[in-house]
């Protein structure tokens, strides 16, 4: 957005975010300078940013310059940084500009560079002019309104003025007068040095309270140094305690380990047997299923040839030998299964003959 309406005010270089991921202050203060100039041509800001107090000097005048003209507040701090956050703080100047320039029918194409100084747009002064004549408005009625109920008094004030001027002054009553504000003085004298006699008492007062309570600071922590240096009667008992218990701790947490890895491997071990189980009955499955459908075929093929019947016969019974080693296998599989967590007991050495 920043960019885009630097385009569309007319400022003759091409501006990037790139710009501005690192400190680039003389960028900030052109740009700066150029708002200024765009904002009030007659503006007489320093373009001088070599040292360092110049460019502080440079960053306060546009601040002050756009709070007293354009009623824009900028963080001077931001700006002199003068990387992504300055950005910030020229965006509310340039959108300034950049709606005025809306308002007044400004083309958004960039124009060209000589054409672009004779934009004039006393935005600023024109605000100003705006405020002091209301005020003055504001002022012109509240007058006109208090002379008005004068001149209505006129009339009787006149009578009272003439003859005030008219009546000779007495001494009598000026003196009484001049008496009465003396005396009126004389009082308010009196009652200042009442205030500051009280004021005198009022600091003594408290610097005995201060000297009171530095004592009573100082006792403090006097008492407070020697229980610090006091051991308590049950520290060594504490410390003993304090040993058992690490050991304690350290004891728990081996034995939790162990607990956790052994739970680990029983798992581990019971996943397995049932991987095993589940293997074993899908393959009696396979064959219980395959077993009928050789019984179903040999019922439909049926003859009535002796000797084929009794190959087929042959074979129905080497096919239920075959089932029966399978179960028999199976179920001496689950059996060593069962049994392996069993304790078995026994060596490996042979007997001295080859009977035993």
């Amino acid at each position: 957005d920043f960019t885009e309406m630097m385009r569309a005010l007319g400022y003759p270089r091409l501006i990037s975010m790139e710009n501005f991921h690192t400190p680039n202050f003389m960028l900030v203060s052109e740009v700066l300078l150029w708002l200024v100039k765009r904002y009030e041509p007659q503006s007489d800001i320093p373009g001088d940013v070599e040292t360092e107090q110049d460019r502080v000097f440079f960053i306060k005048a546009v601040a002050q310059f756009m709070a007293t003209k354009a009623h824009i507040k900028l963080n001077t701090k931001k700006l002199y940084q003068a990387d992504g956050y300055a950005v910030k703080e020229l965006l509310k100047v340039t959108s300034v500009l950049y709606g005025a320039m809306n308002t007044q029918g400004g083309e958004r194409a960039d124009p060209p560079e000589e054409d672009s100084s004779k934009f004039k747009f006393d935005l600023g002064s024109k605000i100003a002019d705006l405020k002091a004549a209301r005020q003055l408005a504001s002022e012109i009625t509240s007058k006109g309104a208090v002379l008005y109920d004068l001149l209505g008094k006129e009339v009787e004030l006149r009578e009272a003025r003439t003859e005030s001027i008219a009546r000779p002054l007495e001494i009598n009553e000026a003196e009484k007068v001049m008496k009465i504000a003396i005396n009126s003085v004389l009082e308010e004298v009196q009652k200042t040095k009442d205030m500051l006699n009280n004021v005198a008492l009022d600091e003594a007062n408290l610097e005995a309270k201060i000297e009171k309570r530095k004592l009573e600071l100082e006792r403090s922590q006097k008492r407070l140094q020697t229980l610090q240096s006091v051991r308590p009667a049950f520290m060594d008992e504490y410390e003993k305690i304090e040993e058992q218990l690490q050991k304690q701790y350290s004891t728990y947490l081996e034995k939790f380990r162990n607990l956790t890895y052994l739970e680990q491997l029983l798992d581990d071990h019971r996943r397995t047997e049932q991987e095993m189980f589940e293997e074993a009955a899908n393959m009696l499955r396979l064959i219980q299923n395959r077993l009928k459908e050789e019984e179903q075929h040999l019922l439909k093929s049926g003859s009535n040839d002796d000797s084929d019947i009794d190959i087929q016969e042959d074979e129905g019974s080497d096919s239920e030998g075959d089932l029966q080693i399978v179960r028999h296998r199976i179920s001496t599989e689950a059996l060593l299964q069962g049994r392996a967590g069993a304790r078995i007991v026994g060596s490996m050495q042979g007997g001295d003959t080859e009977e035993d």
